[in-house]
């Protein structure tokens, strides 16, 4: 074996053995508050006694709605190099823009048509 790879695997190791080590100790050494049984309770939304149980179903459209989200935000990532590029890509590339934001113009089209954004 050649004396780097001898090397990063003895560096693997050590960084192992101390973060192992950096658990267990703060493990021991760190503060333990057992007595305080507030720190195991539910606390959400300012609410300490959550009323109804944790299999609560939620409508589709929560879900629906936040996958439109990100599918129309990602549109931002694409837009954003596009703009600061704008001049080098010419013409050529406002052409690629504008086929790109109509297809999710089509897009938004189809969602609203198919009142997927419309609540009841």
């Amino acid at each position: 074996m050649s004396n780097e790879l001898l090397l990063s695997a003895a560096i693997f190791v050590v960084i192992g053995i101390v973060v192992v080590s950096i658990f267990i100790l703060s493990k021991f050494v760190g503060p333990q508050n057992k007595e305080d049984k507030s720190k195991n309770t539910v606390y959400e939304s300012g609410v300490s006694n959550p009323v109804g149980g944790t299999k609560l179903r939620f409508s589709i459209k929560f879900y629906l709605v936040a996958i439109l989200f990100v599918l129309f935000d990602v549109e931002i990532i694409f837009m954003f190099p596009w703009a600061v590029n704008i001049r080098e890509l010419g013409f050529l590339g406002l052409g690629e823009m504008f086929m790109f934001m109509g297809l999710l113009f089509a897009g938004l089209i189809y969602i609203y048509k198919k009142k997927a954004l419309s609540w009841e």
